[in-house]
């Protein structure tokens, strides 16, 4: 899975890059694979660990985050999406793995 995870990170980074550069008008929404990739990305930069360290079944608050760093994390990904998403949703769905497919199954 963790280099899986790198691999659509990496596509993720060519993606955003041919988007800018085409200026697309319509935006494809990612896939649950995608957003679980973003997410394992986002906490792999917070937390300062590999990317193969973060288990994606793994509850948010078992990384230590505090409300202060769910909210970002809820507003960057919202930003990502180009959607807006309540900051209590990792209330709801409280790892990676339940976050990513709540969001690409709601697409």
């Amino acid at each position: 899975m963790a280099n899986q995870n790198q691999e659509i990170i990496e596509n993720l980074k060519t993606k955003q890059s041919n988007n800018t550069q085409a200026n697309e008008t319509v935006k494809k929404e990612p896939s649950t694979a995608e957003i679980r990739a973003w997410l394992v990305s986002y906490l792999s930069n917070l937390l300062e660990m590999e990317p193969n360290q973060i288990p994606s079944t793994k509850n948010f608050d078992r990384f230590g985050l505090d409300s202060s760093a769910t909210i970002s994390l809820t507003s960057d990904l919202s930003d990502w999406l180009g959607r807006e998403i309540d900051h209590t949703i990792v209330f709801d769905y409280p790892s990676i793995e339940t976050l990513a497919l709540h969001l690409g199954s709601s697409i």
